[in-house]
């Protein structure tokens, strides 16, 4: 079985600095509460593609974030 994504290894590298600076006032996209708190709302933003705010992601990038969320938003 595939050990579950973790916040450090495969979700913290998905967000860039000029990310991590256009999401500043609401949230830090770096800290893995941050993100484990918001982890639906990003989804949505990155699904509907309001995120990030000069390209979209990729639908693998949304997997993976997608699978932390569904393994338990591993550290």
């Amino acid at each position: 079985m595939p050990t579950p994504p973790s916040f450090a290894a495969d979700i913290k590298p998905l967000f860039r600095e000029s990310d991590r600076r256009s999401m500043r006032f609401l949230f830090d996209l770096w800290a893995y509460d941050d993100v484990r708190e918001n982890a639906s709302g990003i989804v949505t933003a990155l699904a509907d593609g309001s995120m990030p705010c000069d390209d979209s992601w990729p639908d693998e990038q949304i997997g993976r974030l997608k699978a932390w969320i569904a393994g338990g938003c591993q550290p």
